[in-house]
C-alpha cells in the first residue's frame, strides 16, 4: 500500500506536468513573467548561435565578398583613372590589427544578413502569440512588403555609389595624397545601404498611418509637395555628385513609390467613406441601450430590496 507522502508527491509531480502544459498549449499566449523571460533568453540564443554560424560563412569568402564591397571604390573614375589600381586611391589601413578587425567586421554584416531569416523568425515567434489575428495579418503583410522595398533601396544605392564616390573624391585638392581608411569607406558604404533602404520604407510607413486612422488623404495632399522637396533634398544630400542624373536616379523612385501610397491611401479612405456609420443617427445626448439596461436593472434591485 503507498504512503501518504508519496501520494502527495506523485500528485504534486502530476500537477505541475498538468499546468506546465497548460500553459505551454494556452490559446491566449499567456505564461508567467519568468516563462517570458526563458523564451526570450531561447530565442536571442538561437538568434545568437545562426548568426555565429553565418559569420563563420563571411570568414571562409572573405574575399569574394570583400570584392564585392569594395567594387564601388574601385569602379569610380578619380582623375582619369579607376582607384584601387593607382598608388594614393587606395584604401588603406593603419594598425596592426586592423587587417584582422576588417575581417571580423565584414563577417558580421555577411552574418546580420544572411541569418536574417532566422532572428527575424524569432523575434515574430515571440511577439506573435501576444497578437490577434488582425495584427498578425497586417504583420505579416508589413514583411511582405519591406523586405523588397529595402532591397530595393540597397540596390540602387550599391549600382550609384562610385557616382558620389567619384565627385567626393575628386574634390581633393592638387598635390594633397588623399588614402582613405577602410573604416571610413565601410562607413559610407553602410550608410548608403541602410539609407537608401529605409527612404524606400517611407511608402509603407505612410501607408500604416492611414491603416491606423492617423493619416488621411486630404492631410497627404497637403504634405505632398514637401515630401517630393525631400525625396530630392534626401537624393542630393546622399548622392552629392552635380550630376543631375545621379539624382534622379535615386529621387525618382521615391517620388514614384510616395506616388503609390498615396494612390492606396486614397482608396482606402474612399472605401471607408462609403460604409454607413452605425452611430450617425444617434443623437449626442441620447442614452445608450447598455446605460438603459443598467438604469433598468438598478430600478428593479431597489424595488427588490
Amino acid at each position: 500500500m503507498p504512503k501518504l507522502a508519496d501520494t502527495v508527491t506523485g500528485a504534486r509531480v502530476i500537477g505541475g506536468r498538468m499546468l506546465q502544459a497548460s500553459r505551454n498549449h494556452d490559446p491566449e499566449g499567456r505564461m508567467p513573467l519568468m516563462e517570458h523571460i526563458r523564451e526570450l533568453r531561447n530565442r536571442v540564443v538561437k538568434a545568437a548561435l545562426a548568426l555565429i554560424l553565418t559569420m563563420i560563412i563571411g570568414f571562409v569568402f572573405f574575399h569574394p565578398i570583400w570584392n564585392f564591397v569594395s567594387h564601388p571604390f574601385c569602379s569610380a573614375k578619380i582623375r582619369g583613372h579607376s582607384g584601387c589600381n593607382t598608388p594614393g586611391d587606395q584604401l588603406v589601413v593603419n594598425g596592426v590589427f586592423d587587417p584582422f578587425m576588417l575581417r571580423v567586421k565584414i563577417a558580421f554584416f555577411v552574418g546580420l544578413i544572411v541569418s536574417s531569416p532566422v532572428w527575424l523568425y524569432q523575434i515574430w515567434a515571440f511577439i506573435a502569440p501576444g497578437l490577434y489575428r488582425r495584427e498578425k495579418r497586417w504583420a505579416y503583410l508589413f514583411v511582405g512588403a519591406a523586405v523588397p522595398l529595402f532591397a530595393a533601396g540597397a540596390v540602387l544605392a550599391y549600382l550609384v555609389m562610385s557616382r558620389g564616390l567619384r565627385y567626393l573624391l575628386g574634390l581633393t585638392p592638387a598635390g594633397v595624397l588623399n588614402l582613405p581608411s577602410i573604416d571610413t569607406y565601410l562607413g559610407y558604404f553602410q550608410a548608403m545601404i541602410l539609407g537608401f533602404g529605409l527612404a524606400f520604407e517611407l511608402p509603407l510607413a505612410l501607408i500604416l498611418l492611414n491603416l491606423a486612422h492617423i493619416l488621411t488623404h486630404e492631410r497627404f495632399a497637403r504634405w505632398r509637395k514637401m515630401m517630393i522637396f525631400g525625396a530630392f533634398l534626401f537624393a542630393g544630400i546622399a548622392n552629392p555628385s552635380p550630376d543631375p542624373i545621379s539624382m534622379l536616379l535615386l529621387a525618382a523612385p521615391c517620388v514614384v513609390l510616395v506616388e503609390v501610397a498615396e494612390v492606396i491611401i486614397w482608396a482606402n479612405d474612399r472605401r471607408r467613406a462609403q460604409i454607413p456609420d452605425p452611430y450617425d443617427d444617434v443623437a449626442d445626448d441620447e442614452i445608450s441601450p447598455l446605460e438603459m439596461s443598467d438604469t433598468g436593472t438598478g430600478a428593479d434591485q431597489s424595488s427588490l430590496n
